[in-house]
């Protein structure tokens, strides 16, 4: 995997997105210059999972802009999506890299030195590091690890990291130095009154920072 397709990960979160919708969102998001896309909805089920799927499959057709879905490896392989993102609770990154193919992208979110350091890149393909800061858009989540460390996690994993957790306009700089490929945000383009004129903010701010970091 590219690690540049980390750059502007935009998880999808089904309510944020009620106005315009996941498709019309990540159709807007891409034009704005996401670089990954992943759908999660810890409350709709599989069988959703799959019907909102399919929909965004089609709407990212020749776009180069994976698909990634989160936790639920039914609707992955169903799907036949680019990838699949689990947590510490979920599966072990053996089983999921089983039943997703040797192909398909690994994402696993850490939240510890330790775990960042005991990934096996023979498995997975990229951290989901953090959380940075709190945030409403994931209930129960670890505490928020800052920068600083979310340069620990970055330099403990043997894999590339993309910082997630409360991330906003603003940031790129801070996420690119502490060595991350990239920031994934969810209420930073979803349920934004133009998903795309966020996106492209989002994306500019990262082009910059990453000349600032090169």
């Amino acid at each position: 995997m590219n690690p540049r397709a980390l750059s502007l990960y935009l998880v999808l979160d089904p309510g944020l997105c009620a106005g315009p919708g996941l498709v019309e969102t990540a159709r807007a998001a891409v034009r704005g210059g996401a670089t990954m896309i992943q759908l999660r909805d810890k409350e709709g089920g599989t069988a959703r999972m799959i019907e909102s799927g399919r929909a965004l499959r089609a709407a990212l057709a020749g776009s180069g802009v994976p698909l990634i879905v989160n936790d639920d490896v039914q609707a992955a392989r169903v799907l036949g999506a680019d990838g699949l993102h689990i947590g510490q609770e979920d599966m072990s990154p053996a089983e999921a890299r089983a039943r997703i193919g040797a192909d398909a992208i690994l994402g696993l979110s850490v939240e510890t030195e330790a775990l960042a350091r005991a990934i096996d890149p023979a498995l997975v393909d990229y951290a989901g590091a953090g959380p940075v800061f709190a945030t409403g858009t994931k209930p129960g989540h670890k505490p928020a690890i800052g920068f600083d460390g979310l340069a620990r996690l970055v330099a403990a994993s043997p894999v590339p990291s993309v910082a997630i957790g409360g991330l906003k306009p603003g940031h790129a700089g801070a996420v690119l130095a502490a060595g991350a490929a990239g920031l994934a945000v969810v209420s930073a383009i979803c349920g934004q009154p133009d998903p795309e004129a966020a996106s492209r903010a989002l994306a500019g701010e990262i082009a910059l920072a990453r000349e600032g970091v090169a």
